[in-house]
């Protein structure tokens, strides 16, 4: 997932939809226009819940994953190590004074954000009326529509 020092993302769907045989993803897999914040988001917790070992952008990184699975934690290399990155990203947002949550109370929504408004004015700027079939309200913030897909589980 991610494969370069930088922290830039390497993930298929975000990859142009060309045909390249060489590179082991079907062109089904690559960026289409049907992909937007959400599905790219959805496919991250995916890969960081369910890592594609067999495909890897960073092939120590699997082979440090298949060992630690493989062993129940035993060989652990690979968390000693997500630690560590863990604790460095930290630090980092501390240094940018970002609060990086780190229990679960933390993490959860303390109140419920107001529902999705569909009648915003914000439909009078333009004249059509588009129905993107946008669920969760066209002019929702993401942390918004984020709550609310996690409400339709």
């Amino acid at each position: 997932l991610f494969d370069f020092q930088n922290g830039d993302l390497c993930i298929s769907i975000l990859h142009p939809p060309v045909d390249d045989p060489h590179s082991g993803e079907l062109a089904c897999e690559r960026w289409n226009p049907t992909q937007n914040v959400r599905t790219i988001l959805l496919s991250v917790i995916s890969l960081l819940n369910e890592p594609n070992t067999s495909s890897p952008a960073n092939v120590d990184a699997s082979v440090m994953y298949r060992k630690w699975i493989e062993s129940d934690g035993k060989d652990d290399e690979y968390a000693r190590l997500v630690r560590k990155q863990v604790e460095a990203s930290r630090l980092e947002a501390e240094k940018d004074g970002v609060v990086v949550p780190e229990t679960l109370e933390e993490y959860c929504i303390k109140v419920a954000p107001k529902p999705c408004d569909d009648s915003t004015d914000a439909f009078d700027l333009d004249e059509d009326y588009y129905d993107y079939g946008d669920e969760t309200g066209l002019f929702c913030s993401l942390f918004e529509v984020l709550h609310c897909i996690e409400e339709q589980k």
